[in-house]
């Protein structure tokens, strides 16, 4: 009987690009979907004349692998995962291997990697990113879960990964929900990238009445600097689609943003670890409160409108120039706030994350890839126990070159009524974590106020704390 080298369960658009990506790489499939209609025109399609076994239960796959079996799960996150594990368990062996692929929650591959580390399975759980495109022709991959799976899974996983300087997009990234927990963060840092890049669009949309072909130009021009990236790229190609009208497409496209969760669960995450992700956090509201479309009709009727502004010559190429610096500083900040908490969640798991290996694999393939994550990886090969990348030399010359033209852009956005959230969290989060000295003061004050919640004071060991009688008898 043929055998092949791995499963593959779920032949959705992620499953299918993903086989076809491993088929190209020499790789034999046995694959099962639980819709056998999308099983018999996945191998009588594109993977026609491909080493591929069709199978229609999951004993008819299991019974299809070279030992030690490897299954890669394509499937909807949560329970339907756990479903699929409970049928494959009785039908594997010691030491045979499981990757979830999907987009786990990574508590949920915490439980998972250990209940079938118990059960003698190893468990992988491996954050992908790269969409349709990326599953095709080499995506990141990060894979984490049960270390002793990693000898066994990293060729495969290395080849179909995108490739940057002939390095793979894919490096183990740690123990348990690892991998899982490190795509989330990615995912994170990927909301608050698109939602500052939104804010720079209706700031020259609205506020500068440029044109979509002007900003087709300027986003062009700003992906070949230090700009460039995925998201700016496809930005420029957006400003320059046109609906069968003629008009801009971008003007038909309802205004209330989806969202699937992981940046959600990244903000949620920071929160419970008290580590302060503001602009992602706010990069999540944005999405929320654009959702409240109606009201927001309502509610613009009753103040007044917003005017838009043409400015032309020196003003404008200053203000794009201003804005284009505001929205690389804003930029660093979203990386630095999800290293941060990266570097909190390897402390409290102990997970021993590599920075510069995560930023090695951000490089290619997946969404958030673009030219600065070099830096980040050189601020971290310089120096493994880099505290915050606002302490690297880089970065510190990047944002003291771009500081005036950023506090330039929120000064105006304010000034003609543009929201710009993730610009404006950003610069406080700057403001405030390279302040000697905050306001908290006053805060801890009032606390010990109303509750006697105490306080440290700056005359005295860190450690000894005091409360004072507010109100005089």
């Amino acid at each position: 009987m043929q055998q092949a080298s791995m499963g593959l369960i779920g032949l959705g658009v992620m499953g299918q690009n993903l086989a076809l990506n491993l088929l190209d790489h020499d790789a034999s499939l046995a694959i099962y979907n639980r819709n056998q209609k999308n099983t018999q025109e996945f191998i009588t399609g594109e993977a026609k004349d491909k080493i591929v076994i069709a199978c229609y239960s999951y004993q008819e796959l299991v019974s299809s692998l070279v030992s030690p079996r490897k299954i890669l799960l394509m499937i909807t996150a949560g329970s339907p995962v756990d479903s699929v594990i409970e049928e494959l368990l009785p039908l594997l062996d010691d030491g045979d291997i499981i990757i979830d692929g999907g987009n786990s929650h990574y508590p949920d591959t915490v439980r998972r990697t250990q209940t079938l580390k118990e059960k003698g399975i190893l468990f992988v759980g491996a954050g992908i990113s790269g969409g349709e495109e990326g599953a095709r022709f080499g995506p990141a991959i990060m894979p984490g879960g049960n270390a002793a799976a990693w000898p066994e899974v990293k060729q495969c996983l290395q080849s179909i990964a995108a490739q940057v300087n002939g390095e793979p997009c894919c490096q183990w990234i740690g123990e348990g929900g690892a991998g899982h927990y490190v795509k989330m963060v990615h995912n994170g840092i990927e909301y608050g990238d698109m939602q500052l890049i939104a804010e720079a669009y209706q700031f020259m949309h609205e506020g500068l009445g440029l044109d979509y072909g002007q900003m087709k130009w300027v986003f062009s021009q700003w992906n070949k600097g230090v700009l460039s990236s995925y998201l700016i790229e496809i930005t420029a190609d957006i400003m320059g689609t046109k609906d069968e009208d003629g008009e801009p497409l971008l003007e038909k496209i309802l205004d209330t943003a989806g969202q699937k969760g992981t940046g959600l669960w990244t903000a949620v995450s920071a929160l419970e670890q008290g580590v302060p992700l503001t602009l992602i956090g706010e990069a999540v509201y944005a999405r929320q409160l654009s959702a409240l479309k109606t009201s927001r009709i309502k509610t613009s009727k009753l103040y007044p409108p917003k005017k838009a502004f043409r400015f032309e010559g020196k003003y404008m190429d200053a203000t794009l120039a201003a804005l284009r610096d505001g929205l690389y500083a804003a930029k660093i900040i979203s990386y630095t706030q999800g290293f941060m908490l990266m570097q909190n969640a390897s402390n409290k798991y102990g997970w021993n994350l590599d920075y510069g290996n995560i930023a090695l694999t951000w490089r290619g393939g997946c969404i958030i890839r673009s030219a600065f994550l070099d830096n980040i990886k050189q601020a971290y090969d310089k120096n493994p126990q880099l505290e915050n990348l606002l302490m690297d030399e880089f970065f510190i010359n990047a944002i003291n070159s771009a500081l005036s033209g950023w506090r330039k852009t929120v000064q105006e956005g304010v000034g003609r009524a543009i929201s710009m959230p993730a610009f404006a969290s950003a610069l406080n989060f700057f403001d405030a974590y390279t302040s000697k000295r905050t306001s908290a003061n006053l805060l801890q004050a009032q606390r010990d106020y109303f509750g006697a919640h105490t306080y440290e004071r700056v005359d005295q060991p860190r450690g000894e704390f005091f409360h004072t009688q507010w109100i005089q008898k």
